[in-house]
Order: C-alpha cells, then structure tokens, then sequence
C-alpha cells in the first residue's frame, strides 16, 4: 500500500502547481479586461481555450488522484474482506481500555479496530513516531465506530485522541503502544 505520506507529497506539488496556473490565470485576464487601449482585449476564444484546459487539467489530477489514495480500494470492498485481527477498544473518561498492553500487528495484516466510546465523542488515531499521522476516525458514543487498516511495513505507534473532549483530551496519548512487526517475530 502506498504510504500517505508520499501521497500527500505529490498531491500537494500537483496541486499547488495547478492552483498557481490558475492564479495566473486570473491575475493576466484581470490586468487585460482593466487597462485601457486596443491591446487590452482578451478574445473570448482565447479565453475559454484557457479555462476548457485548466478544466481538463483539473479533472484529469482527481481521476489520477482518486486511485492513489492508499484506504480507497479496501474500503471499497470492505464487506468482501475478513480481517487477521480485531481490536475492541474502549474508551471512557479520557481513557484507552486497550484488550491489552501493547496490540501487536503483523506485517501484512489487515486490522479492525472496533472503538467504543461510553461517555463522550473523542477521536481514534494512531500516529507514527514523527509525529505524522497514519489514520484516524471519530468515536461518537452509540455508534458503530471502527476502521479496517492494512499495515505493509513493520512500524511502532502511539494511540492518540484526535478529537476535542475537554482539556483532559489533550492528554489522551498512549505512547508506542501499536507494533507491526515481521511474522516470524510473534511465532
């Protein structure tokens, strides 16, 4: 599965250089439509070339895109696919209850984490150890919450809440307390 991070990379210098053509854009028929004199006029053939063009740029960067996110696919087709594992977590009064000290993953498992809340709506997030995030969901209290997760690389993680739920929220953090790790290593 591709990494978000890389995703979130080549989105970001695909986008950011689209939205500066478009900047452009509309920076040069501003200045063209404003001045005064026969070389101010922008034909309307030339412009609409212009917009039919960033129109098709800008699709064609949503259906490239689209397939390049790495959960899209497994969400997809969620109902088709059994998880290697569950996770029932519960959380209430700004606490994890983990079903145990540390969840260890194997590579290459796909994970459930069904996340309970019996109090407030917090948030479920597991995060790496920069600090980036690798996923994260909404608990709300009296819903079905849980999120499928395919883990491709061995990795530790801390469980983090994600969600505003008061000032005890910010102190939510369960330090490295996911481990992927190689197959044979939990044999």
């Amino acid at each position: 599965m591709v990494d978000s991070t890389m995703v979130l990379a080549g989105q970001t210098i695909a986008y950011t250089f689209y939205c500066l053509v478009i900047i452009l854009l509309v920076a040069w028929f501003a200045i063209k439509i404003t001045g005064k004199g026969k070389n101010n006029k922008v034909s309307p053939a030339l412009f609409y070339t212009f917009v039919g063009f960033l129109t098709v740029i800008g699709v064609s960067l949503h259906i490239i895109t689209y397939n390049t996110i790495p959960w899209a696919e497994m969400d997809l087709k969620r109902s088709e696919i059994t998880p290697d594992k569950t996770f029932n977590i519960t959380i209430k009064n700004h606490q994890f209850i983990l079903p145990s000290e540390k969840l260890v993953i194997n590579v290459n498992d796909k994970v459930l984490f069904d996340v309970r809340s019996e109090d407030l709506t917090y948030g479920f997030g597991l995060f790496r150890s920069d600090n980036s995030m690798l996923f994260q969901m909404q608990v709300v209290p009296g819903h079905k919450n849980d999120l499928l997760w395919y883990f491709d690389r061995e990795g530790v993680y801390t469980i983090r809440s994600t969600e505003y739920s008061g000032p005890k929220g910010a102190h939510m953090i369960l330090k490295d307390a996911v481990q992927v790790v190689a197959a044979s290593t939990t044999n």
